[in-house]
């Protein structure tokens, strides 16, 4: 998908979907952070607490090898966490387009519109509407980070997530 250049948000969708038991899912999400390694890629602070409140779910040994590759990836790539503004939190509550969404996607897709972006999910309720700046991460062969990164990711993926789990 060759899209303009524009800021580029993801969900918790997206950062669990590098997880899914789907490999196919896995592997675009995973192209998704990988590819942008050396760039940026932004998402509302709230988002990351979803990646926790589905990762705490697991048994303490699945987290202690999942978060050493969390934590070196928000560590080493330029990931900017954003709290939400006032005119953020006005779209949200007027923009048409986003009335019948959750409040937390409604938030995250004002933030998404206010700066001209795109989000990516794997949600299928967010991805499948024709009237939101929202994608699927692009599939294709699976990326690689760097090596330091690779190891912790490789050990991560012990712990597995389902889709349903990741798209709630």
């Amino acid at each position: 998908m060759a899209l303009e250049a524009h800021k580029e948000f993801f969900d918790a969708s997206v950062f669990l979907g590098m997880h899914s038991t789907d490999d196919e899912v896995r592997k675009a999400c995973k192209r998704f952070f990988a590819s942008r390694f050396s760039g940026i890629a932004l998402t509302s602070l709230d988002q990351v607490g979803r990646c926790d409140d589905v990762i705490w779910r697991y048994p303490r040994h699945l987290q202690d090898v999942y978060y050493p590759f969390m934590d070196r990836l928000h560590s080493e790539m330029l990931i900017v966490r954003e709290p939400f503004s006032e005119a953020e939190l006005k779209r949200a509550l007027a923009d048409q387009r986003l009335q019948r969404l959750p409040v937390g996607d409604r938030l995250l897709l004002a933030k998404v519109i206010e700066a001209g972006g795109y989000l990516f999910s794997i949600r299928p309720y967010l991805t499948g509407r024709s009237d939101l700046p929202v994608y699927n991460p692009e599939v294709g062969p699976e990326a690689d980070f760097p090596a330091a990164v690779a190891g912790l990711y490789n050990e991560s993926l012990r712990l597995r997530i389902p889709a349903e789990v990741i798209q709630e």
